[in-house]
């Protein structure tokens, strides 16, 4: 730690407090996430140093945030990610207006291509939510916090635990991400919400509907299947949930919220989406409110100078003409 010179206290969560941080040689300004250890002798878990260690190895990619340093610091340790101005969640609950069509599909792109990118690397992520998409000064959206991570395989490899294995509770964890973050992003409120699991769960069975075999055949494979039970509720159409919402989205949408995880759509699928290529077209970064901590309003981006530019116009009216390149450009 004596590298690092604290600036500020970030926040905390479940699985330590964030503190951004300079670096004093460098002058590079950080987040330090430190995880304290329940228990000093039982050193830090071997899945933890391995997760940790994945995250260090994969290549660095715009969407997800970099793990740049590791170590040890008194009864714990400390964790070193890039430095990120804000969060999802704040823009949403911040915005004086709703999201245009075109920002949510902006953020929704940035952050498919980042699960995306964690699955080609064989991590789960399995805590996805606005607080954990942390957004830069520049616009760019990246996935955080891999308390809850694991890595898994092709073999089989047992991916969630006992506790979350029980049927009503993987139909939360499966519902809290991308497709309810999708649903936030589009009704500025969350998809489901609820103080706890069993709240949560009454949400996701009003809207969706009360599983059956028929819906969902490995339902019965589950642990803890027959343990509980809920009044059967036929599901609500999604157009009513998600009202003034374009056809793709409320497609896409539907696609993502499926009980078999096997029928869910990926996130590779889901960037080839007709929503994505329809009008309007995602916005890029630049063009995304700039989002601010502390319940402050996302500042609006100035908007560029208006050009002659016109997609309307012959392609021959639309393109430099090479002579003016040529001084620059020899090659021409």
């Amino acid at each position: 730690m004596e590298q690092y010179s604290i600036l500020g206290r970030i926040g905390e969560g479940a699985h330590g407090i964030v503190f951004q941080a300079k670096h004093i040689e460098t002058g590079e300004t950080v987040a330090l996430k430190k995880v304290a250890l329940r228990k000093l002798e039982d050193g830090i878990p071997n899945q933890a140093v391995r997760e940790i260690k994945a995250l260090q190895e994969i290549e660095d990619n715009q969407h997800v945030v970099k793990l740049k340093d590791f170590f040890p610091h008194g009864t714990g340790f400390v964790l070193v990610f890039d430095f990120m101005l804000s969060d999802l969640s704040e823009v949403i609950r911040n915005s004086q207006r709703p999201l245009t069509p075109a920002q949510v599909k902006g953020y929704m792109m940035m952050l498919l291509k980042g699960v995306a990118f964690l699955h080609q690397n064989s991590i789960m992520h399995r805590d996805l939510k606005p607080a954990n998409l942390l957004i830069s000064s520049s616009g760019h959206l990246k996935v955080a916090d891999f308390g809850l991570a694991r890595l898994f395989s092709d073999q089989g490899e047992r991916l969630y635990s006992h506790q979350v294995g029980c049927w009503w509770a993987m139909a939360i964890s499966g519902f809290r991400a991308v497709g309810c973050i999708f649903g936030e992003l589009l009704n500025s409120s969350p998809l489901f919400p609820g103080e706890n699991d069993i709240e949560q769960l009454c949400c996701v069975l009003r809207v969706l509907g009360t599983p059956t075999r028929e819906s969902w055949p490995e339902m019965v494979e589950l642990p803890d299947y027959n343990k509980i039970t809920f009044k059967e509720n036929p599901a609500i159409p999604l157009e009513e949930i998600v009202p003034d919402t374009c056809p793709q989205a409320v497609d896409l949408l539907c696609r993502f919220l499926v009980y078999p995880s096997r029928r869910r759509c990926s996130a590779t699928q889901a960037l080839i989406h007709p929503f994505f290529f329809s009008s309007p077209l995602p916005a890029h970064h630049s063009e995304l409110p700039i989002p601010q901590r502390g319940g402050r309003p996302p500042r609006q981006r100035l908007q560029a100078p208006p050009t002659d530019f016109s997609v309307d116009l012959p392609l021959q009216n639309s393109v430099v003409d090479p002579a003016l390149l040529r001084p620059h450009a020899p090659c021409l």
